[in-house]
């Protein structure tokens, strides 16, 4: 009897554990794909950002759909820098973060009473910090593998 719940408790622990560790990878899994979303998302931007301040200076419309654009990015940086990491992520994560602080920073600087000010954001180092952002796709591949 006493082997039977011993072996009984040492299987169930066995699978207890599994699943926390099946948990881990799935949520390590799932962080990755949200990261690469959203750093794709950067990459688009910044591939576009530089023809749409070109047509914004000339085009009321186009200065119109940057700033939404701009503001829909802001919004973008809230919501990721506030997803939960899985712990082997952090780093990565912590990584991200300040790169989107330091983003988030530049585009509230070149907005002025919710009009984007089109001198502030071409002199600011925008494409800098995007291209800073894309590089940790590396990184990301790596938790992903």
């Amino acid at each position: 009897m006493r082997k039977i719940i011993t072996t009984f408790t040492l299987l169930s622990s066995i699978l207890l554990s599994g699943c926390s560790m099946l948990e881990e990878v799935n949520s390590s899994l799932e962080y990755v794909n949200d990261a690469t979303e959203h750093i794709n998302t950067w990459k688009d931007f910044g591939e576009e950002a530089p023809q749409m301040i070109q047509e914004a200076a000339t085009d009321s419309n186009a200065k119109e759909e940057l700033e939404t654009r701009l503001n829909e990015m802001l919004v973008e940086i809230d919501e990721f820098n506030n997803t939960d990491a899985p712990a082997i992520a952090e780093s990565v994560h912590q990584q991200i973060v300040d790169k989107n602080q330091a983003i988030k920073d530049v585009i509230e600087n070149a907005m002025v009473d919710g009009e984007v000010a089109l001198e502030k954001l071409q002199d600011s180092e925008l494409y800098t910090l995007i291209n800073e952002v894309t590089t940790m796709m590396n990184l990301l591949e790596e938790l992903g593998s």
